[in-house]
């Protein structure tokens, strides 16, 4: 099985520039890039033109909810496949925090065949440090990795205990695998849904303060210097996690970290009012000053890559009104988009910055084969046409959700095909 893609640009890192190419794949490899100037002998393969638009490695999202098994009505590894692949993105990693929690080897391996039977991209499940995220007991680390899981996580809860956290990391180190913390105090948190900053104080709510997030991030590095294992700190969102993941990066502890584009685009000064739950998030929109902050670690390599943390919920829940709507919106469809749109084409960063963000680097931090458009790699591709701008419009969204403040937003830099392992898997109508 053979693919040309013709006519082409192909982002140089060693110029700068975007360069015509013409990409022909074998068999799901990568084959060879060809010089644009001239069209190639095609012969018998399948012809995609790509007519001047950019082709990238397809992008990499380590921070998804796919919400199967147990929350389908959300959405399901088919539709979040799909959803994901419009939006660019040929690998992703579904967290555990399900119904049943992936915690046993018998939900992972329902996780990676249902993938297998339903999905169109690359689904990489990842498994819960504690049983039923309660962080009371280990789960069996052994089992679960060799059921196929590739990291250990209790996302959507912080692990509260630092013993508990420090086995784990001591485990998952024995065994050549990561620990990814969503990192937050309950006890700082109980009742409140929006930052502690000028939203919160102008509506006079219970303020979440930075340290909920930055008290777990300041343990754990702490924790993982002792143990050596590789940490991996979910959607960083204030000023002072930065401050100790760039820190601890210096004295040479094994920390990574990632960043969601309505971190580096949104604060708590952006939320309308208290209407709409489409704002309500976790983490929440933090302060102007700490999307500044998150924006120059992302540029400084503080923290080392871009993720979605998709998370669909019904209108029905989200029409229940701030206080008892549940957290999340969806990323898939916007992420590109927006980041090109704002930061791209503002002139802020280069093509190349935000693309290697997207894909190079969670390749490089989790250890994937992904990521790389060169002759024998996986042939996981995106298709974007640069010059396609637009209105975000949830309605047109693959996913079962809609949940999204970016809604209406004129953006640039829209995905048109998406193909994984050589085959066209999603190509706009």
């Amino acid at each position: 099985m053979s693919l040309w893609i013709i006519n082409g640009n192909v982002w140089n890192e060693s110029t700068g520039a975007l360069e015509s190419k013409h990409v022909y794949i074998e068999n799901g490899v990568i084959a060879a890039l060809h010089d644009g100037a001239s069209l190639p002998d095609t012969g018998s393969a399948e012809v995609l033109d790509a007519a001047g638009k950019l082709v990238s490695a397809g992008f990499i999202d380590m921070h998804v909810h796919l919400r199967d098994p147990g929350f389908e009505y959300k959405e399901d590894i088919a539709t979040g496949s799909r959803s994901a692949a419009q939006g660019g993105f040929t690998t992703i990693a579904c967290m555990p925090n399900t119904r049943p929690v992936t915690d046993t080897p018998e939900t992972v391996r329902y996780i990676k065949d249902k993938a297998a039977a339903e999905g169109i991209v690359k689904v990489l499940p990842y498994a819960a440090i504690t049983k039923n995220e309660l962080g009371r007991e280990l789960t069996d680390f052994a089992a679960l990795k060799e059921a196929g899981a590739i990291g250990f996580t209790d996302d959507g809860v912080g692990v509260q205990n630092a013993q508990m956290m420090k086995n784990a990391m001591a485990l998952a180190h024995s065994m050549n695998m990561p620990i990814i913390a969503h990192c937050e105090d309950d006890s700082l948190v109980e009742g409140a849904w929006a930052s502690e900053g000028e939203f919160s104080r102008k509506h006079g709510l219970k303020g979440i303060p930075n340290e909920s997030e930055a008290i777990h991030v300041g343990r754990d590095v702490l924790l993982a210097e002792a143990t050596g294992v590789h940490y991996h700190v979910c959607h960083v969102s204030t000023e002072q996690s930065v401050r100790l993941i760039r820190l601890a990066k210096s004295i040479g502890v094994r920390v990574t970290a990632e960043v969601c584009p309505h971190h580096l685009l949104l604060s708590d000064e952006d939320i309308p009012g208290l209407d709409d739950a489409n704002w309500k998030m976790n983490p929440p929109l933090r302060t102007p000053r700490d999307v500044a902050a998150v924006i120059e670690a992302l540029e400084d390599g503080t923290i080392d890559m871009v993720v979605t943390d998709h998370a669909p919920h019904s209108a029905e829940e989200k029409a229940r009104g701030v206080q008892l709507a549940p957290f999340g919106i969806v990323g898939f469809e916007t992420a590109f988009p927006l980041l090109y749109t704002k930061f791209v084409q503002t002139g802020k960063w280069t093509l190349g910055f935000l693309l290697e963000r997207m894909t190079k680097d969670p390749a490089r931090v989790f250890g994937l084969e992904q990521g790389r458009l060169a002759p024998g790699a996986p042939a996981d591709l995106t298709i974007v046409d640069l010059d396609s701008v637009k209105a975000v419009d949830p309605s047109a969204f693959a996913s079962k959700s809609t949940n999204t403040p970016f809604g209406g937003w004129e953006l640039a830099g829209w995905p048109t095909a998406t193909i994984v392992d050589g085959a066209v898997v999603w190509k706009q109508a």
